[in-house]
């Protein structure tokens, strides 16, 4: 399959190099030069992507690890990425992928019917654009969820955010769910730490509540010293019910030590906790915690009366009493999210794909 293809958010600038329109970077390049995300280039006076086609690998996932814990509970969803991203987080996390420079990193090619035909054998609910942010391999994700919505497959998201307004809107109308990285609540820590900024990714939200029927849940990764203040906790949790509402799902995940910031110790188990407590005060209804153990961070609850609606150890649906209409059984109370008649058992297996091109695996 051919990985370079053109792309149409670029114009030409006055002093000859080219300007790439696909995220608030606005990377101006010339001849043979190549964005921040390092996948788009500039080749021939306009902005081509060179990762068509080409993925970091696949893997079978729980639709919780992405996460989304509202979004077809205990569902599979088949997960791949590229290479490359458009923001420079020193805490990356999969910084093996997102910070590759090699081309070599894309060891699978597959084209966007093969995707949606293994998912489709694979018996999974969804596929999910992750590892790397979906935004700098636009033109791919569009075509393999267009393929994946003809096989009955859904579509998600997990992203930074940081895009700009018109290719969005047009990346979103393929999208049935999302997950948005909101990396903290302060402007001086997505300059210093992630090399761009927050007002884009508030945008974003906003404009997914209020101008799409995207499903879509937030993550904060936790970082000791940097973002983990119980100011920015209610700062950012008061924002979110007053901007996006209240039944927005919201992830507090712990941090672990990785890419530049090695020297951070990882997120304590009790700093997570008291972030989820000051967001339920502020009147968030489900907030959970990540990347430790901790069933009550886990489960879901009734926002009305504290029934344990979906009860989660890890990945792990142990109990489910929502009835078919998505309603606590005790009080009657609609939990937001979109569920099947009946939750998927997918569990926490993690199952690594190799495609052919008749979509098995």
């Amino acid at each position: 399959m051919q990985s370079i293809v053109k792309t149409k958010y670029w114009h030409r600038l006055a002093d000859g190099r080219v300007q790439c329109d696909l995220c608030p970077r606005e990377c101006k390049l010339k001849q043979g030069q190549r964005g921040l995300c390092f996948v788009r280039a500039c080749e021939d006076e306009e902005i081509v992507l060179t990762s068509y086609g080409r993925s970091s690998g696949f893997c079978i996932d729980p639709i919780e690890k992405k996460p989304l814990n509202h979004f077809y509970p205990g569902s599979s969803v088949l997960s791949f990425g590229t290479a490359g991203c458009n923001l420079a987080c020193k805490f990356c996390q999969n910084w093996d992928i997102s910070k590759s420079r090699e081309m070599d990193t894309l060891a699978d090619a597959a084209s966007p019917e093969t995707i949606a035909l293994t998912a489709k054998h694979a018996q999974c609910c969804s596929i999910a654009f992750t590892y790397n942010d979906p935004v700098i391999f636009h033109e791919y994700a569009i075509d393999v969820a267009a393929a994946c919505h003809e096989l009955d497959i859904k579509t998600v998201a997990v992203s930074a955010g940081y895009v700009c307004p018109e290719p969005r809107a047009e990346f979103y109308n393929y999208i049935d769910a999302a997950n948005i990285d909101l990396k903290a609540f302060t402007e001086n820590f997505y300059h210093r730490i992630t090399g761009s900024h927050l007002a884009a990714v508030l945008e974003t939200l906003s404009y997914l509540k209020h101008e799409t029927n995207v499903w879509f849940e937030i993550t904060n990764l936790v970082i000791p010293g940097e973002n983990d203040s119980d100011k920015e906790f209610n700062q950012m949790t008061e924002w979110i019910v007053s901007e996006l509402g209240p039944d927005v799902p919201l992830h507090f995940s712990a941090f672990h030590p990785d890419w530049k910031m090695r020297d951070k110790p990882h997120t304590p188990l009790a700093t997570l906790q008291r972030a989820r407590a000051i967001a339920i005060m502020n009147g968030l209804k489900y907030v959970y915690t990540g990347n430790v153990h901790d069933p009550a961070g886990d489960t879901t609850y009734c926002y009305e009366c504290g029934t344990e609606l979906i009860v989660r150890d890890w990945y792990v649906i142990k109990d489910w009493v929502l009835d078919d209409a998505g309603k606590c059984p005790v009080c009657n109370t609609i939990c937001a999210g979109i569920f099947a008649a009946d939750h998927g058992n997918w569990g926490s297996k993690r199952v690594p794909v190799r495609l052919n091109h008749s979509g098995l695996y």
